[in-house]
């Protein structure tokens, strides 16, 4: 099959994703709405993993003083690819191009005792890279990112099980999205000069994510770390085979060093926590972007921006099908009507075809309180109680299974 076919930059406009305009800039795509959906359930998901795993989220601003990235280092290790400051008053503020060090403030407003920590803080917030326009691409390569980021802030003894718990995270998260990991990378310095000066740091925090994947496949790559620390890598292809990485786990001693992070120990004295950070998904727009082109647009029923197509056969049928239309609303189902005013029922099918759920209601099934299905992958359970119909789509949606025809 041609790898063309699932190119996301064509399959996202094809299928009312995303687009971009000229006005707007090079990088700087849009969501349309049913681009928007696929993105706020995947944000959702995200949210609740995390909770469950002992996350809590906060909201930080996308500007800060450019004192702030020259404390973290990133104004003069990673200056390239941020935009230039503005001038407010006498003062100069900065895009962030990343969140660590809002976090990092965030974590030293108040002090910390070591019976808080592990402290784990998670946010989806935007971030900007002055990235070039010949790089720029669809959504794997944006100048406005939407990080699902998160920070652990943690004693040194906590630092390989945090590290290899946002792992397991990471796993579980792309079984439930029906991705998979081309190879793991132990991205290591090398190469230049952007990196921060400390072959102690390196040496340390290196070691330790090499005892997180003790027992997992994985590269060393030298060149390919943050200019503040090593991290492991989550590479994925696309369809022709170019690689990319989208997730990440990083050890920071760092940043808590040049912020002056600490937390009292149980000896009362002040220790200093080490910082890992993680992110799941990568940035939002990246992950959809690999999502159209895994999926072809065929969304799992979970993701599916409209989950549940109404097709009435004719107008007498129209009232009923809108009946079944609010059914499925109530339940949290996505559902949309395309009535005889869009054209034959052939017709209407076959502009559905990526719908997982199609529900045909003609005189017969109108009366019954039925709806003759048909699957995606092109099964016809029969006519089938509206009610169970909108049971079994409820279940398949609830529990992120990869089937689509669960028992009711």
């Amino acid at each position: 099959m041609n790898d063309h076919l699932y190119d996301h930059r064509r399959l996202g406009r094809e299928l009312g994703l995303f687009d971009t305009d000229p006005l707007m800039g090079a990088g700087l795509p849009y969501w349309l709405p049913d681009g928007a959906v696929v993105r706020h359930v995947l944000e959702e998901y995200v949210r609740e993993v995390e909770r469950a795993a002992g996350y809590r989220h906060v909201y930080s601003p996308v500007l800060g003083k450019r004192e702030l990235y020259e404390i973290s280092g990133h104004w003069s290790h990673y200056g390239d690819d941020m935009f230039p400051p503005m001038r407010l008053g006498g003062e100069e503020v900065v895009l962030r191009p990343s969140l660590c060090p809002h976090h990092a403030l965030i974590y030293r407003s108040r002090s910390r005792s070591y019976r808080e920590l592990p402290l784990r803080m998670a946010e989806l917030g935007g971030m900007y890279r002055s990235e070039l326009s010949g790089v720029l691409g669809g959504l794997t390569r944006v100048r406005a990112i939407q990080l699902n980021d998160a920070h652990v802030f943690c004693t040194p003894e906590q630092v390989v099980a945090e590290a290899r718990a946002a792992l397991d995270l990471i796993r579980r998260a792309y079984d439930d999205l029906g991705i998979r990991a081309a190879r793991y990378r132990l991205s290591l310095p090398g190469g230049s000069g952007k990196y921060v000066a400390d072959p102690a740091l390196w040496r340390r925090a290196t070691a330790l994510l090499e005892e997180v994947l003790d027992g997992v496949d994985h590269d060393s790559v030298e060149g390919e770390a943050a200019f503040y620390g090593p991290k492991i890598d989550v590479q994925i292809t696309d369809p022709a085979g170019r690689e990319a990485t989208l997730s990440t786990v990083q050890i920071d001693f760092h940043q808590p060093e040049r912020f002056d992070l600490h937390y009292i120990g149980p000896d009362g004295d002040r220790h200093r926590p080490v910082m890992v950070h993680r992110s799941v998904i990568g940035s939002v727009e990246r992950a959809v972007a690999h999502l159209v082109e895994t999926h072809g647009g065929a969304f799992p029923v979970w993701l599916a921006p409209v989950q549940l197509v109404v097709l009435p056969v004719g107008d007498a049928q129209e009232e009923r099908a809108h009946e079944v239309v609010r059914l499925a609303a109530a339940r949290g189902i996505r559902a949309e009507l395309s009535g005889p005013g869009h054209g034959t029922l052939a017709a209407r099918v076959r502009a559905a075809r990526l719908v997982p759920y199609q529900a045909v209601i003609g005189e017969r099934e109108a009366g019954a309180g039925r709806a003759a299905v048909r699957l995606r992958d092109g099964r016809r359970p029969g006519a089938v109680p509206v009610d169970e119909l909108l049971e079994r789509i409820g279940v398949r949606a609830g529990d992120r299974g990869p089937g689509l025809w669960a028992a009711a």
